[in-house]
């Protein structure tokens, strides 16, 4: 049976590899160093597939570190 248009959009909780990764911003090989070193989630396994956690996704990426920016002050006194 063929699946239906659904009237309401919304974004999938459940992703592959290649759509977390897309998700966050980066390449699959670095989503899997992310993954392997802890600043992203393992993924749930349902029978043979494997499942990216959109929810855990966000939060894993609100917890990377900002950007080090330099104060200009700081630059000009060179410190």
């Amino acid at each position: 049976m063929p699946l239906r248009p659904d009237p309401i959009s919304y974004p999938p909780r459940g992703m592959s590899r290649e759509e977390a990764a897309r998700y966050v911003g980066v390449g699959t090989t670095k989503f899997e160093q992310m993954v392997a070193d802890g600043r992203m989630p393992r993924p749930k396994r349902v029978d043979g597939r494997v499942i990216r956690d959109r929810l855990r996704l966000d939060a894993a990426f609100s917890d990377l570190p900002e950007e080090a920016r330099v104060n200009p002050l700081d630059r000009m006194l060179g410190a």
